[in-house]
């Protein structure tokens, strides 16, 4: 049984660890100006996060952009300056992406946001309809989603459009 003096040291000692934590944020802002105003918000930081790990590149290193296309949409990743060992994660994370959404699978976003993403039920349902092709880019890649059918369009558009206002890119 833990006395009060002992619960009272280590409760000192877990806000101790506190402040450099949000040194770290803050220092994290100052060397990826690209999103500090996004650093400060914690929800936005997790997101990061667990991008950072569905897709192995650091989510402040990197670009983002859902694009709205006539018949589907476009995502594509790229890192922000030349890094090859960024680049190939990208690569081979969208490849993997690209199969799994032929596939019916939507894991990526689901992990990466942490919830059944707006769209893909509709995607799912209506997978056979959608073609999935990867394309390697520069500093990454992009994966091109076209379809015919006006049900799977309108899946692939909420999903797109989701995926802006959550990663908060303007494309």
């Amino acid at each position: 049984m833990r006395t009060p003096s002992a619960m009272l040291a280590l409760a000192v000692l877990s806000l101790a660890a506190l402040p450099p934590c949000r040194l770290a944020a803050q220092d994290h802002a100052a060397h990826h100006p690209a999103a500090p105003a996004a650093t400060s918000d914690s929800a936005f930081r997790a997101l990061q996060g667990r991008g950072a790990g569905t897709m192995g590149v650091d989510q402040y290193a990197s670009r983002h952009r859902f694009e709205d296309r006539a018949d589907g949409g476009r995502i594509e990743l790229q890192m922000r300056e030349a890094d090859s060992v960024g680049v190939e994660a990208i690569r081979a994370h969208l490849q993997r992406t690209a199969a799994e959404f032929r596939a019916g699978v939507f894991t990526a976003p689901e992990a990466t946001h942490a919830m059944v993403v707006p769209g893909t039920i509709v995607m799912r349902e209506r997978n056979a309809a959608i073609r999935y092709q990867y394309h390697p880019l520069p500093q990454g890649g992009e994966i091109l989603i076209a379809t015919n059918d006006p049900e799977a369009l309108k899946g692939i558009r909420e999903f797109l459009a989701f995926q802006r206002s959550d990663h908060r890119t303007t494309e």
